[in-house]
């Protein structure tokens, strides 16, 4: 008796979707590869793209502060975390900018021209911030929520991250750390 090649094609056919499936799932997951190096002391090299300028026709990049230890910090302004964690990043900023060490430098999200200078004029920010339209630096860092911050000492390591909200302790042990290394 000759059997239906039918079940074994549908059996094939579901099998392959399936592995779809999970591969979709695998490939979506959180990107950690930053965090576990970091928790190594594995520090990785920060990635860096030009992007616009708030406020300015200019473009800029990490690059352009090489030497210098970079605050980069995540933000939107319809982030409410990063409303509350706004005046720590600008005393980071002044504590940077006073000892020519570095800079707080922050790269909106997806977010409205017009309400990132609204956000940054309502907090007194001092700091450039970079518009990140279309996600892309966000996503060599892993950044899927908002705020996230990569504390990056001036040979262009990320040696400390925060994916949440950053206190002042935080802030001063990173910004430390990377004028240690």
């Amino acid at each position: 008796m000759k059997r239906s090649a039918v079940p074994f094609v549908a059996i094939l056919a579901v099998a392959a979707l399936v592995g779809l499936l999970v591969y979709g799932v695998a490939a979506r997951s959180e990107d950690k590869t930053i965090d576990e190096a970091v928790a190594k002391q594995d520090y990785p090299m920060a990635p860096s793209r030009p992007l616009p300028v708030l406020g300015s026709d200019a473009k800029a990049s990490l690059k352009d502060y090489e030497g210098r230890v970079v605050v980069l910090n995540f933000w939107a302004s319809w982030c409410d975390p990063c409303k509350d964690e706004a005046p720590v990043l600008e005393a980071a900023q002044k504590r940077l900018e006073a000892s020519g060490e570095g800079t707080v430098l922050g790269v909106t999200y997806r977010d409205a021209t017009s309400d990132s200078r609204k956000f940054m004029e309502e907090f007194g920010l001092t700091y450039p911030s970079l518009r990140d339209v279309d996600g892309k630096l966000a996503q060599d860092y892993g950044t899927r929520a908002l705020p996230e911050t990569f504390v990056i000492d001036p040979q262009g390591r990320i040696v400390a991250l925060s994916r949440g909200t950053v206190d002042e302790d935080f802030i001063n042990a990173a910004i430390d750390k990377a004028l240690a290394t």
